[in-house]
């Protein structure tokens, strides 16, 4: 039995949607990029990052007006073991403080003027708020050091939750650009696990400090995810047994998202270390999606260069974050959109009447 076969069918139809970026778009705009009026390259990543967009959107004339950052919250079983330096009640408090407008990734989307989706996969708890889509799988995902962190149904779910994400928000308005962001108490922990299970690496050189833990949680969170790596075994070759077993549910959903802004011709900007777990799953599902994903910065997590290596992506920043949220995605945001207006509104030698290099 193949992997598709297992597949419901909305995630098997996507998956079968997702096509390669336009290469002949990305080659005309470096055409359009080498006739204005600068130095051939002069503006490095800005250039590919136009590049990259019109190749998507398969159009000369992107637009980055309507942006969303869809910030996904679940809880961890895992917590109970002891790894994060904040309780699991957080993970539901910091979703009214999203509501209200006053956490760091609303600072920074109001900066770019993105619309912040919020969306409960898996919040220990009942989630009253209508700012809130609700999405809820389980009230958070099982300690995977005792069994599979989730089932395969829940797994195949919430990455189907994060394709929905994506095709309500499309009902109601185009979005030009979109961000992934994310919410959970000691989600480091099954991010680390998924990583290390899909890149074969030792989960000590995967593992961080995620909140600012001290060593003797440190060294326990790396037993922790070991145990899990041991107990369950996830198959490297099969991202939903990897997700089932030592994962959780905001992590497929932010690979639903990513799924979802593929199959509908979508640049999706990621932020950080969950984001890029969410990354790792829908790129092992589709290697196609890597032409759509653009990594916002590398965070101080080690795990994060890993996993962006194992994909081939190239971080845009490096300013020591770790918050998660989607505060990276938003400040990618803003350099793909400058990209885009560079491409636009700057003029060629021709139009402005600039002499062109002699050779």
């Amino acid at each position: 039995m193949s992997l598709t076969d297992t597949l419901n069918d909305t995630l098997n139809d996507t998956l079968n949607a997702i096509e390669l970026a336009d290469k002949n778009f990305m080659g005309e705009a470096q055409k359009r990029s080498d006739n204005l009026t600068k130095p051939s390259g002069s503006l490095g990543r800005l250039e590919e990052l136009a590049n990259i967009v019109c190749g998507i959107k398969r159009t000369l004339k992107p637009k980055t007006e309507n942006k969303i950052i869809f910030t996904l919250a679940a809880d961890h079983g895992v917590a109970e073991e002891g790894v994060s330096a904040f309780p699991q009640e957080v993970t539901k408090e910091m979703i009214s403080n999203f509501v209200n407008g006053r956490a760091g990734v609303n600072v920074l989307a109001r900066h770019v003027n993105a619309k912040v989706v919020v969306a409960d996969l898996g919040v220990k708890g009942e989630i009253l708020s209508s700012g809130v889509v609700i999405k809820k799988i389980a009230h958070g995902s099982k300690n995977f050091t005792k069994g599979s962190a989730m089932t395969r149904e829940q797994a195949i779910k919430s990455i189907e939750y994060g394709i929905e994400l994506v095709d309500e928000e499309m009902n109601n308005g185009a979005i030009d650009i979109a961000g992934t962001g994310d919410m959970g108490i000691a989600n480091t922990t099954p991010s680390s696990a998924v990583v290390a299970a899909i890149t074969g690496a030792d989960a000590g050189k995967i593992t961080g400090r995620g909140t600012g833990i001290n060593n003797e949680i440190f060294n326990n969170k790396i037993r922790v995810i070991k145990k899990g790596l041991n107990l369950n075994k996830p198959n490297p070759d099969d991202a939903i047994d990897v997700l089932s077993k030592v994962g959780g549910f905001e992590i497929g959903g932010i690979a639903g998202v990513i799924l979802g802004c593929a199959k509908n011709k979508i640049p999706v900007v990621i932020d950080g270390f969950i984001s890029g777990a969410g990354a790792l799953i829908a790129y092992k599902l589709n290697p196609l999606t890597k032409d759509y994903i653009i990594a916002s910065h590398q965070s101080v997590e080690p795990g994060h260069k890993i996993l962006l290596d194992y994909i081939g992506l190239k971080p845009l920043l490096n300013l020591n974050l770790r918050l998660g949220e989607g505060t990276g995605s938003a400040l990618g945001i803003n350099l793909v959109e400058a990209s885009c207006k560079i491409l636009n509104e700057m003029a060629t030698f021709e139009e402005a009447d600039v002499s062109k290099k002699i050779n």
